[in-house]
């Protein structure tokens, strides 16, 4: 039986912990809190460990024994960790979403490859299943030089919450990175960056009426150096209820967003660490979801959008789902032998779009095809 950890029992570990023993591995759940370990292992049946990954040595024993890890921990851990499974001839797939970190674990390719190990970072939604569906119709086009590559993700409270109409869905600081940091694109068939918060514009959704979509970072993950020449124009943006874009990028404007330290009265502090907390402190969070996904791409003769209305299913959110599935479907099909890949990429190049997508349907999520013609 395949032995598998999954590192971090949160809201995507749990699900994470939950399809990959559905799928029959031998799952250990870790975390570093051990009240949060014991409560989803015992939740779903499985062995627990209290385990931090700040700790290295204590790790490497853990991952040494095991086929596959799974990594549900913040990306500042991820080439830490990603390091540590490779020493211990492990596969290792974890949730990205920061290029800098995921282009160091990029570069432990040659190593991953002579040891026979996958190192798949940007796994999950966007990064990750998002990117896959884009790769699938890019080549799907054809050979001939793609006009366009438009993706757009959103998780939204099925109903508005507050001003900002949104609830925490992920770890505060994770949000505001990709809120904070240049956003990779292709313009003129030349990768290059845009600003976060900007390029806001309409977006229509069946039952939801019109949302906005504005520019975020890590979302396009390595598809701008890989499809650069190739494809005329790609941007990735993330959708949201209207106006929320123009609140966040004013706090960027006023400085909330600045990681030096400031004085304050008698205290020194970072006002992005104080605007973490304060997001974590008063957003709602744990509401019902809903994950919205569109990739659309064109081309000489050929023309085609993939579209995912995914809601919370009662055990997991939709954000879990979404993150954790594809991710776990991934690891099952590269250890199981049906993906032969050996080295260090990003999911979407790894992943096959048709096979992933037939894995994904048996956990109900479901791509719906809207428009397609044939290359000419």
């Amino acid at each position: 039986m395949t032995k598998t950890v999954v590192l971090g029992a949160g809201i995507v570990g749990r699900a994470a912990a939950w399809d990959l023993d559905r799928r029959g591995h031998d799952v250990t759940v870790t975390d570093a809190d051990a009240a949060t370990a014991r409560r989803v292992g015992e939740e779903l049946s499985l062995p627990w460990l209290e385990l931090d990954v700040t700790d290295s040595d204590a790790v490497a024993p853990v991952l040494a024994g095991a086929d596959s890890v799974v990594s549900a921990v913040p990306y500042l851990f991820g080439m830490r960790v990603a390091e540590t499974a490779l020493r211990s001839g492990c596969h290792y797939f974890d949730f990205g979403g920061n290029p800098t970190i995921v282009k160091q674990q990029l570069e432990l390719h040659g190593a991953a490859r002579d040891a026979g190990v996958a190192i798949v970072p940007d796994c999950g939604l966007a990064p990750g299943y998002a990117n896959v569906l884009a790769a699938g119709l890019i080549a799907k086009a054809g050979d001939s030089v793609v006009d366009d590559v438009q993706i757009r993700v959103g998780v939204l409270p099925q109903k508005p919450l507050g001003t900002l109409e949104y609830q925490l869905a992920f770890y505060a600081g994770g949000l505001i990175n990709e809120y904070a940091e240049p956003c990779e694109v292709i313009h003129n068939r030349v990768a290059s960056t845009v600003e976060p918060l900007t390029r806001i514009e309409e977006f229509k959704w069946n039952g939801l009426g019109t949302l906005e979509a504005f520019s975020t970072a890590g979302g396009t993950s390595t598809m701008c150096q890989e499809y650069e020449g190739r494809v005329t124009r790609l941007e990735y943006k993330t959708i949201r209820y209207p106006g929320h874009g123009r609140i966040f990028a004013a706090m960027r404007e006023i400085g909330l967003f600045d990681t030096a330290d400031r004085s304050f009265g008698s205290s020194i502090v970072a006002p992005r660490r104080v605007l973490v907390d304060l997001l974590t402190d008063h957003l709602p969070s744990a509401e019902p979801d809903r994950t919205l996904v569109s990739v659309a791409v064109s081309a000489p003769g050929f023309s085609a959008e993939q579209r995912i209305d995914d809601t919370d299913d009662g055990r997991f959110s939709s954000l879990a789902r979404m993150t954790a599935f594809p991710t776990t479907a991934l690891c099952d099909l590269v250890v199981r032998g049906v993906v032969d890949f050996r080295g260090s990429a990003a999911m979407h190049s790894v992943a096959p779009a048709a096979e992933l997508t037939a894995e994904l349907a048996e956990v109900g999520i479901a791509v719906e095809n809207r428009s397609s013609a044939s290359p000419e």
